[in-house]
This record gives structure tokens, sequence and C-alpha cells, in this order.
């Protein structure tokens, strides 16, 4: 059963640190930020006042892209990243968006074909960690 949480709309600087920790530890905090981060919306995961889990959404016209998905390791398996990826898939749909995607690493496939993702042909490997793009259609 998943704990109480509320997702609620952040600033991109509260994804900073969920991002340094759990997807590039050991990593600077200058290389977390994105140039395009103020150009995005940037959703949390609250549970007890505590931010457990960001995702950053861009928007690309008809799609929508999503970046930096983390969950602090002692609160995953919970919940908390399925809540945000509906609910993310919901606002995609909510502003008539055809197709949501992400770059997903290779680790994570299984978690996103879960909510109907698709692998594509397009593979990259960027510092080390190897990506696919994923997408689902949604119309």
């Amino acid at each position: 059963m998943t704990p109480n949480f509320t997702i609620e709309q952040i600033t991109p600087e509260l994804t900073w640190d969920i991002r340094q920790k759990e997807l590039y530890p050991g990593s600077p905090i200058s290389d977390i930020k994105l140039k395009e981060d103020y150009y995005g919306l940037h959703f949390g995961v609250f549970t007890d006042n505590k931010l457990v889990s960001i995702l950053s959404v861009f928007d690309k016209g008809s799609s929508v892209q999503f970046r930096k998905f983390a969950t602090l390791k002692e609160y995953q398996g919970k919940g908390f990243g399925k809540a945000l990826m509906n609910f993310t898939i919901d606002l995609a749909k909510s502003q008539g968006k055809t197709l949501i995607w992400c770059n997903a690493r290779l680790s994570a496939i299984s978690f996103y074909k879960q909510f109907g993702f698709t692998e594509t042909e397009e593979a990259f490997t960027r510092k080390g960690i190897d990506y696919i793009i994923m997408e689902k259609r949604l119309n």
C-alpha cells in the first residue's frame, strides 16, 4: 500500500539534490542542472513533508519529453514513482499531446513497459550510461 503523498509542481532547484544523489552520484551539482530546466515543468512527490521523487517535463510541440526521473532509494518500490508516471501521462493527455517519450536507461526499460512505453531503434551512450528512447502514443 502506498503511503499518503501529494504530487506538486516544484522549482527546478528542488530537483537537483535528488537528481545528483540517485542519477549521478559523485558528479558535481553543476553537471546536474540542465540549461533548459527553466523552460520545463517540474513535479515532485511529497510524503511526510519530504520530497522523495522528481520528474521534469519538456514540451516538444505535439509530444512531451520527461527527463531526470528519480526516486530516493529508500522510497523506491513504494509506488511513488508509479504515481508520478501516471500523473505525467495524464498531464500529457490533458494537454492534447499525442506522444510522451524519454531517454530511458537500459536498467529502467521494464519499469516503463508497465505503462505501455515501447522501445524505439534509437539508442545511445552518454557519460558511460546506455540509453534507449522509449515512447508511448497517447491517441
